[in-house]
């Protein structure tokens, strides 16, 4: 294969998810009634979502996934040149870099790590810092981008505001990348991020702005809040959308495509209404989806998932071009494409 045919594929993804589940009913009863049950499942979207157990750590779930990637890919861990981890910052403990754990756990004693954050588009960003470091290092050849997410421990259910969030779940998630590898090849992505939006949702107690005090203790740990709601609201109704479909458009652009090559959309968990809406406008089926109402929103794990989802229900086959988004608080927005099978 010459230089210039050079290309980043897809070996193969894994998954953490803990045993415990939140269901429906429950986020109803967490709300005190604001929600009902019914309306958690056909508005929110989801009939159970994934909880953390006693040893689901955010570093250890990341272990647990990315050791479920080496097994189903048979790639061993000594062929790992780099781990970039997506895990969040709400971790065992704090400043300790999360890739570099995960990387002994496994062992990989070859590897290098490095932590990456996006929030829910650190898997998307992570995949696009990859493959161009990989075309860029020719001692890249094979990285592993993984992590894990329980940021719903800090969502309060009192608070209205948060409905968006309700659906906050947990869990892990890996995925190989391995140059020229003949198969599965990541192609064009594009990201966005719009710095007005920085500071309108985010944990309020426990940084240096306002550290946790005898006087906030009680409510430290359930502190995610949108702290400019009518801003946040009224950007995204403006922007959030157009970008989502330019981040799309200019993914399939560099790919050599267009949105109407699209035959699978990996995409995050959101309310069902909007999730529906997104595959109207990429002239999707529902068949052409997996919508995670039995698992709620992992964070920058969903992609992850609904790709093995989808490998294992064969809805992703050779041929298949798939679109993972994504969008962050921050705000950020983020696609990829993807063509399953071999590499022409």
């Amino acid at each position: 294969m010459t230089k210039a045919a050079r290309h980043i594929g897809v070996v193969g993804t894994g998954v953490y998810l803990p045993a415990t589940y939140m269901t429906a009913k429950e986020v109803a009863e967490a709300t005190g009634g604001r929600w009902a049950e019914a309306d958690v499942v056909s508005k929110l979207g989801f009939s159970k979502k994934t909880i953390p157990g006693l040893d689901d750590g955010t570093q250890d779930m990341g272990v647990r996934a990315a050791n479920d990637c080496l097994l189903r890919t048979g790639v061993d861990p000594q062929e790992l040149d780099l781990i970039l981890c997506i895990g969040e910052e709400w971790k065992e403990y704090p400043l300790t870099t999360s890739g570099i754990y995960i990387q002994e756990q496994i062992g990989a004693c070859r590897a290098w790590a490095i932590d990456v954050q996006q929030r829910c588009c650190s898997c998307v960003a992570a995949m696009k810092i990859a493959k161009d470091m990989m075309l860029a290092d020719p001692k890249l050849n094979t990285v592993m981008v993984v992590g894990g997410y329980r940021n719903g421990d800090f969502v309060n259910y009192q608070d209205p505001a948060m409905s968006m969030m309700y659906n906050l779940a947990a869990g892990g998630g890996a995925i190989i990348l391995k140059k020229d590898y003949g198969r599965n090849a990541l192609l064009g992505s594009h990201l966005m991020t719009d710095g007005s939006l920085a500071r309108d949702v985010g944990v309020r107690y426990g940084g240096t702005a306002e550290p946790i005090s005898g006087e906030n203790l009680g409510k430290a740990y359930k502190s995610l809040q949108i702290f400019d709601e009518k801003h946040m609201k009224d950007r995204l109704n403006v922007v959030s959308m157009d970008n989502w479909l330019l981040c799309i458009d200019q993914a399939a652009e560099e790919s050599g495509l267009t949105r109407r090559d699209i035959s699978y959309l990996a995409v995050l968990h959101f309310k069902y209404s909007m999730h529906k809406h997104m595959l109207e406008l990429l002239g999707l089926s529902e068949e052409q989806s997996v919508y995670l109402s039995e698992f709620g929103h992992i964070g920058q794990i969903d992609q992850i998932l609904s790709l093995q989802l989808a490998l294992e229900q064969g809805k992703v086959q050779d041929g298949t071009v798939i679109a993972m988004i994504a969008a962050g608080i921050g705000y950020a927005w983020a696609a990829n494409i993807i063509k399953w099978g071999p590499v022409s």
